[in-house]
């Protein structure tokens, strides 16, 4: 295959996909949806750890589309994904698209407290001035995220992904869709739409904002008593909140209870939280990537390559991204 595919029209700027070294694997599978190899980049950190990107071909006059998910280390992927932009443009390439899976410190999306930054925001801007010219990444925390870049953003859902699973597990005419907390119930609703109508539920908690990764699942409002309830939810860190989340669901009379979330960051005890906290199964997506030895028997990774190169195709194409998800993205 080659890196490049076609164009899709006259005058039109060959496509070329390229990634750093934080998720390879999903990189590869991109690039076998697209029908064409990824680009090659030497990459490579020094002794004092910075790090050293270079092309090893010409992206003169490309759409080139550089895919990075800012899994741990953050800090370390985000800037090999900036250096990236910046060498992309100063070697000429056409349009550069930031193709960013799990967007790093999307949580920090608003002043909480006094004297805190918006972390959210900087990210962005650290993308634009590098010289990105579009942003695309999949589920973000909230969609205000989409107005702090300066230009184009390809908001995916990977609800299509999930949904299309889950059905799959569940008896349709007994389900009960929750949403971990009162602020998602409209993605709940979506959900539950897509699954044939079911009732909602949500569960009430409060968090201090002081204390990071911690929140208190107090009660389960809604009907779930001798229900399948489907538990949805944008990201799980470290298994907290949806581990206490499911406790109170099913201490409420569920018949079980299923995760859906579409980022598995999986941090510290995230694993032994999921695997003790009775769920039936835990459903993500692999826009982040999950270690064999970060893995659990009720763990279920499906993969969003598809996805990410269907919305690829639809930008280098001039399409619609918003087509992908029924006018609703």
């Amino acid at each position: 295959m080659s890196s490049t595919a076609p164009a899709p029209g006259p005058n039109r700027h060959p496509l070329v996909l390229a990634a750093g070294r934080a998720h390879p694997e999903l990189a590869k599978n991109v690039a076998k949806e697209l029908g064409i190899d990824l680009l090659g980049v030497s990459a490579y950190d020094f002794a004092n750890s910075e790090t050293y990107v270079r092309f090893s071909e010409s992206v003169r006059g490309m759409d080139l589309f550089l895919l990075q998910s800012h899994t741990m280390p953050v800090n370390q992927w985000i800037m090999e994904q900036l250096l990236m932009v910046d060498a992309a443009k100063r070697a000429s390439a056409h349009s550069v698209t930031v193709v960013a899976p799990f967007f790093g410190y999307a949580r920090q999306d608003k002043k909480s407290r006094g004297r805190e930054p918006i972390s959210a925001r900087l990210i962005a801007d650290l993308f634009k001035t590098a010289g990105a010219d579009r942003l695309m990444s999949v589920d973000l925390h909230t969609a205000q995220i989409q107005g702090f870049f300066d230009g184009p953003v390809d908001h995916l859902w990977a609800m299509p992904i999930l949904v299309d699973y889950v059905r799959t597990r569940v008896d349709v005419d007994n389900v009960t869709v929750v949403s971990p907390d009162a602020g998602r119930i409209r993605v709940a609703e979506i959900w539950a739409s897509k699954l044939g109508g079911g009732p909602l539920a949500f569960v009430h908690k409060t968090r201090d904002v002081t204390r990071p990764n911690q929140s208190v699942a107090n009660r389960v409002v809604g009907d779930v008593e001798g229900r399948d309830c489907v538990l949805v939810d944008d990201l799980i860190d470290t298994g907290g909140t949806i581990a206490e989340a499911v406790k109170v669901i099913m201490a409420a009379g569920a018949k079980s209870v299923t995760v859906a979330a579409t980022h598995g960051v999986l941090s510290g005890p995230a694993q032994k939280r999921l695997t003790e906290c009775g769920a039936r199964e835990v459903v993500v997506t692999d826009t982040l990537p999950i270690e064999d030895g970060r893995r659990f028997p009720n763990l279920k990774v499906l993969s969003i390559a598809p996805l990410l190169a269907s919305a690829i195709n639809e930008v280098h194409s001039d399409g619609s991204v918003t087509s992908l998800f029924d006018g609703n993205s």
